[in-house]
């Protein structure tokens, strides 16, 4: 169930610009703040006059690809990092973890503000603050599972044979820890979302007119107290989204019978 709503809703972030009803970017003053279930705009329209269902598809494109592709790169890179600090030597491993701690100590969301300040406001902006921010723990747990691993009778045979670090560490280790990364980077993605949404909330992300969750929830603010039923939609919308992919997490954790032990290493941001 979680998966299917999961593939559901990356088809609306791919098909969302080809079937919504109107033109996203098109609003009539004279139509404004019109209630759900108005003729014309099923969910009602913005302060501008805008179909609110039709920006809420389009938006799923750039708002999920602020979720999900952080939680790509710092999967990758996270796994990278701690594959070598779990196969190298004390100085590699306290090198690599004592500088991911400087950044690890930091509020996540106050780490993605700070990176995105510096940066042009836009989708590049987003990902590269979430990746920043969720590599650390990403990095911590592989760091671990490389760990539990590294003294295994098959790595050491491996040794024996003659195979390199690297070789040891992409054929051997790689696709071991692979499963728990996906597992605990899943969980990461109903977080991701909601941090991206964020950080164009603030006007640090993908910035208006364009359409993005975060940047709506912002320019409905004002019509929040006059018309809480069209001002909290793009609120309910990053809420779903965030427990269908906290709930694919979960289930993918008791499918693969992960414990919990690897995730109070990463977890905590």
């Amino acid at each position: 169930m979680p998966a299917a709503l999961a593939a559901l809703l990356l088809l609306l972030a791919v098909a969302g610009p080809l079937i919504a009803p109107a033109d996203p970017g098109a609003g009539e003053l004279r139509e404004r703040l019109l209630p759900p279930g108005s003729p014309g705009h099923l969910l009602g329209t913005d302060t501008q006059g805008r179909d609110v269902l039709s920006r809420l598809l389009v938006a799923a494109g750039p708002s999920l690809a602020g979720g999900l592709v952080p939680v790509a790169v710092a999967t990758v890179l996270g796994g990278l990092l701690g594959i070598a600090a779990g196969l190298g030597g004390r100085f590699t491993e306290h090198a690599l973890l004592r500088t991911l701690d400087v950044l690890y100590a930091f509020p996540g969301v106050l780490l993605a503000i700070v990176v995105a300040t510096v940066m042009r406001p836009g989708l590049t902006a987003t990902v590269v603050s979430l990746s920043v921010v969720l590599t650390p723990a990403v990095t911590r747990v592989a760091f671990t599972e490389a760990r539990r691993v590294r003294t295994a009778e098959f790595l050491e045979a491996a040794r024996v044979s003659g195979a390199g670090a690297f070789t040891v560490a992409v054929r051997q280790v790689a696709p071991v820890i692979t499963p728990v990364l996906l597992v605990y980077s899943s969980s990461l993605v109903g977080l991701a979302v909601v941090y991206a949404a964020g950080l164009s909330f603030l006007g640090l992300g993908v910035p208006p007119p364009a359409a993005e969750w975060g940047a709506m929830l912002d320019e409905l603010r004002p019509a929040l107290l006059t018309h809480p039923e069209v001002a909290v939609l793009p609120a309910v919308t990053i809420l779903a989204v965030s427990v269908v992919f906290n709930w694919l997490g979960e289930a993918l954790r008791h499918g693969t019978d992960a414990s919990g032990g690897f995730l109070s290493e990463g977890a905590g941001r």
